[in-house]
Parts: C-alpha cells; sequence; structure tokens
C-alpha cells in the first residue's frame, strides 16, 4: 500500500478542514446597565473556560446565532470580536470562527519542561550544552566564591541594573549593530521579559500590533494578558512583507509591530540590510514602534542593522543570552527609545523591581574575559552541524530553516493530518510543536517545529530524526488520515 491508496478514503476538502459548528445556544441574562454584546462575550468566555466549548470547535455563524438569540448579526461579530481580542477566538478568512487554544495550555500540551523517562523532547528552542558550557559555568562559579561578591549582591537599585553591567551591556550591544547610551539599556530577566516591558511601555488595551503570521508564542501569550489585538502579516524567507506592513498601516489603528528579524522562531528566516530599511522607514512614516526581538541575532556571522537604531525615537531592541550561550543564563538587554527609559523602568519595578544581579555578573565577566564570544562560537559551529544533519536525514521535508538555527520547520506529509502526526511521534517518543502556538495570522497549510538545542549528541540527533522521518513516510491509522 502507497500513499496514494489513501484515495479510498477521499471525500470533499470542506467535510475535512471545516467541521460543522457546534450546537451552542447560550442564554444570555438580564442584567441592569449590561449591554447583550458585553453579556454573550462574557458567557463565550465563561464557556470556554468551563470547557463546553473546546478547543478548535468550530463557533456558530454570526447569522445563526443572531437567529437563534434575537440579536442583531452586529452584536454577535462585536462579542466574537472581543472574544478574540482576549485570545478565546480566533477568526479564519472564509472560514469562520474557531475556539482558540489558551496559550498556557498549548504550552503544557507541546513544550516538554522535563524529558519525561527516554524522550527526546525537540519541542524547545534552547541553547546546545557542551562540555565547553560546563566548563565556562564552573569556572564562572569558582571564580565568584572567591570574589568580593557586596558589589552585586547587596544593592537593590538601580532599577535598570546596575552601571557595570549595563556598561557591558553596551558592549555587546553594539556587536549586535544596536549601538546605545547606558542610559538607555536596561539589564532584564531574559528577552520575554524584555519583550513584556517594550510591549507594556507602549500599547494599550484595544490597541492593534502587527507581527508575523507564524511568530513566536511569547507575544501571542502578551495579545492575551495586556489586552491588544494582534494581527499576523503575510511573510516571506526574509519575515515581513513591507508592503503588508505598509496596508496594515493604511488600514489605520497600528500602534506597533512586533517582530523577530533575526533566525526567526519558528521558520528560521533571516530580514536582510534592504528588508530592516524598508521597515524602519515605514514606521518612521506611519509613526509605528517596532520592538525587535533579537534573541537569536548573536548567533549570525553577518553584521546586520538593527530596525530600532534606524528609529531613536520608535525602536525597541530585546535581546539576551538563553538562545546563544546557555539556557539557564537568563539575562538579557533591552534598549528602549530615549523618552522611555523612566517609563519602563517603572513598569520594571512593579513587576520584578530589576532584574536578578547574580546572572548579570555572570554575562559580564564573561563579556569582559571573552567567554561569552568563544561561546558564540560553538553555538554556531553546532548549530551549522546539527542543521547538517537535519539537511542529511530529512531532506525535503524540511520547509525553512537556516544554517545558524537551533530549530527546522519542517513539512506535514500530505497524507497525515498535523495533530495525527503529533500523536504519532509521541508514541515514539519524540516531542514536537505543531503549528497552532505560532498561529497570529490565518491559518496555512500548516507544519511542525523540531528543535536542535540542549545536550542532544549527533548521533541521537541522528538516530531520533530518523525515526521521525519513517514516520512521516508511513500511512497513519485510517481515523488519522488527512484528505487533501
Amino acid at each position: 500500500m502507497t500513499p496514494l491508496d489513501s484515495d479510498r478514503f477521499r471525500r470533499p476538502v470542506e467535510s475535512q478542514d471545516l467541521p460543522p459548528p457546534v450546537e451552542w445556544r447560550p442564554v444570555l441574562p438580564r442584567r441592569k446597565g449590561a449591554t447583550k454584546h458585553k453579556l454573550l462575550t462574557e458567557r463565550i468566555i465563561a464557556d470556554i473556560d468551563a470547557e463546553l466549548l473546546r478547543p478548535g470547535a468550530r463557533m456558530p455563524t454570526h447569522r445563526d446565532l443572531a437567529r437563534a438569540l434575537g440579536v442583531s448579526v452586529q452584536t454577535v461579530s462585536i462579542s466574537y470580536k472581543e472574544a478574540e481580542r482576549h485570545g478565546y477566538l480566533r477568526g479564519e478568512v472564509g472560514r469562520g470562527t474557531f475556539v482558540r487554544n489558551r496559550v498556557t495550555e498549548r504550552a503544557d500540551r507541546f513544550m516538554l519542561d522535563r524529558s519525561p523517562g527516554q524522550t527526546a523532547d525537540l519541542s524547545i528552542i534552547r541553547a546546545v550544552y557542551t562540555e565547553a558550557h560546563e566548563r565556562a559555568s564552573r569556572q564562572a562559579m569558582a571564580r565568584l566564591a572567591e570574589a568580593d561578591n557586596s558589589a552585586f549582591m547587596r544593592p537593590c537599585r538601580p532599577i535598570a541594573g546596575l552601571d557595570r553591567h549595563r556598561a557591558a551591556a553596551q558592549t555587546w550591544l553594539r556587536g549586535l549593530g544596536a549601538a546605545a547610551a547606558p542610559d538607555r539599556i536596561l539589564i532584564t530577566n531574559g528577552a520575554a521579559h524584555g519583550l513584556f516591558l517594550a510591549v507594556a511601555a507602549v500599547v494599550r488595551p484595544g490597541d492593534v500590533v502587527l507581527t508575523e503570521n507564524l511568530t513566536d508564542h511569547g507575544i501571542i501569550g502578551l495579545a492575551s494578558v495586556l489586552g491588544f489585538t494582534l494581527r499576523g502579516l503575510p511573510t516571506d524567507a526574509e519575515g515581513v512583507l513591507p508592503e503588508a506592513f505598509e496596508a496594515a498601516c493604511a488600514a489605520g489603528d497600528v500602534r506597533a509591530l512586533v517582530l523577530v528579524p533575526s533566525l526567526g522562531n519558528p521558520t528560521g528566516h533571516v530580514a536582510g540590510d534592504e528588508r530592516r530599511r524598508a521597515i524602519a522607514a515605514i514606521a518612521a512614516r506611519r509613526g509605528v514602534f517596532v520592538i525587535e526581538d533579537e534573541v537569536c541575532k548573536p548567533l549570525l556571522e553577518t553584521m546586520l542593522p538593527s530596525i530600532a537604531e534606524m528609529l531613536p525615537d520608535l525602536g525597541f531592541f530585546a535581546t539576551s543570552f538563553t538562545k546563544t550561550l546557555m539556557a539557564g543564563l537568563r539575562v538579557g538587554y533591552l534598549v528602549v527609545p530615549p523618552a522611555y527609559g523612566i517609563r519602563v523602568a517603572s513598569i520594571m519595578r512593579v513587576t520584578s523591581w530589576s532584574a536578578t544581579n547574580l546572572p548579570a555578573e555572570i554575562a559580564t565577566l564573561w563579556i569582559e574575559d571573552g567567554t561569552a564570544e568563544a561561546l558564540l562560537r560553538v553555538q554556531r559551529q553546532e548549530a551549522r552541524a546539527r542543521q547538517a544533519i537535519v539537511a542529511q536525514v530529512l531532506g525535503s521535508h524540511v520547509a525553512a530553516t537556516h544554517p545558524l538555527s537551533l530549530c527546522a520547520w519542517l513539512k506535514v506529509p500530505p497524507h497525515w493530518s498535523e495533530e495525527g502526526l503529533v500523536r504519532a511521534l509521541a508514541q515514539r517518543a519524540i516531542a514536537v510543536t505543531p503549528s497552532d502556538p505560532f498561529i497570529a495570522g490565518e491559518r496555512g497549510r500548516g507544519g511542525i517545529r523540531i528543535c536542535l538545542g540542549g545536550r542532544l549528541s549527533h548521533a541521537a540527533l541522528g538516530e531520533t530524526l530518523a525515526a521521525l522521518r519513517a514516520t512521516f513516510e508511513q500511512l497513519p491509522p485510517v481515523y488519522d488520515v488527512r484528505i487533501a
């Protein structure tokens, strides 16, 4: 039997891709002063939280629900939009409105914090860890044990970080094309922390924020937490398309663009010099903030400009060491526009007071003595070696990646459903991440992300990828057949 034999299971595409709407007819309470769309929004959210509406379920059409409840179509449309803004629903043009997996549920489901048993965990992007990293870590701990640590263990100010740490950050950032004065730099607890601070400083509930149509799940989670509307933009091999950014800005109400220009998650795209300048020019003309998540930029061997440096009054730049030097070194640097130093520091104060000084001290020592650059070279060497194994073993199954990326985006074979493939791999003790956590725009063909970091040896990686390929090339169970 060949994959083509699955033709006998064929049925119309619509019946596969568009499940029937759920039979959901809520009873709206009467509450003085509450609008009908507010009551309906509350009911949607409550029923999703109570799991009466399950993730992935297709909601009734606006017209059908309006007719059933005796309300206007506009009331249903407003309620669906509000629930979408809070991260409970996802609208897809031409397909309908679907109950969305909550971000925390998706993280629990697809990203393993600990490897159970013999599971090959390819679900988390993390820095490679070798004996060189172990030695560097031990040497740093020994050095700190013998030193006078009062300079960084006693202070609880300044909020933005100790002067010595910010000076080291300035040196590191200069090498990333993000030169900035120390008073524009804040020490953060990783890039995710920096991203939160930047977004919280300029975005208010209801504002429109743009990002890549497939993007890091962190910004998707922030949309739920901070209550802004996130819209995904079409992309190519260099990330966001300038013409799509321009068109979205022309439509109005865009407050910020959050993007990953270097080795983007999950596709590994890299924006070139011309693309970055085009994005910066549009943002300057439209008065839109640009927040660069550049956690992986240190891995690049070619100097590319920072969009934030081209936008001194509108640009934020966040980076860290967790993806490039060591996963446990959770310290990052955030560059802010000159007018935003006090505001961002005040947000940091009420959320974490300040970054943790101990990891910032280790990062500073490593920048000063050259260890950071040495470990960065190890990461690049390992990334290239592991990507070579991916290319050799998986070949045409790879949809997108980069020689220096710590992940790869794989095609879902036409005879598999995405969820079915993830389940089949899990049964073979291989953890991967499907497309759902990364979707900020319209749902496309989908894909699966594999990650290549951690302590996995080259031999173990090769064996795991061979098992993955063998699963791809198997026919699925009859209940998991995907109909093209």
